[in-house]
């Protein structure tokens, strides 16, 4: 049977897609505001508020699901240590999408994905 896949594929495989959505949260969450096209900066919103959701229950269980998920210990550390204690009162809406234009070499809608303060 052949399932579904709830959010924009962008055109590339299912493994890719993994990495590539692990990578860009990564980034975001060490640096808090990151540079990408339009669709890729949706789909990194809903990985990364799932994230942030999962981490906010500060457990065993939430640390190891999300070491699971991204390959970065710097990242992970931060979550756990700045963002968890910052988004604790926050039910939802940790990060913010601004759109910036389009790029120049192939008129991609460019935006900025930011962690909310």
């Amino acid at each position: 049977m052949i399932k579904t896949y709830n959010g924009s594929k962008l055109g590339i495989a299912s493994s890719h897609r993994k990495a590539l959505l692990r990578n860009l949260a990564a980034a975001l969450f060490l640096y808090e505001k990151i540079t990408t096209t339009l669709s890729k900066a949706k789909e990194l919103v809903s990985y990364s508020e799932k994230l942030v959701t999962k981490a906010k229950k500060a457990d065993l269980s939430a640390m190891r699901a999300i070491n699971g998920e991204i390959n970065s210990k710097a990242a992970v550390k931060k979550i756990f240590d700045i963002l968890v204690p910052r988004y604790k009162e926050r039910s939802g809406g940790y990060t913010q999408i601004l759109k910036v234009g389009t790029r120049r070499g192939d008129s991609a809608d460019v935006a900025i994905v930011k962690l909310v303060t």
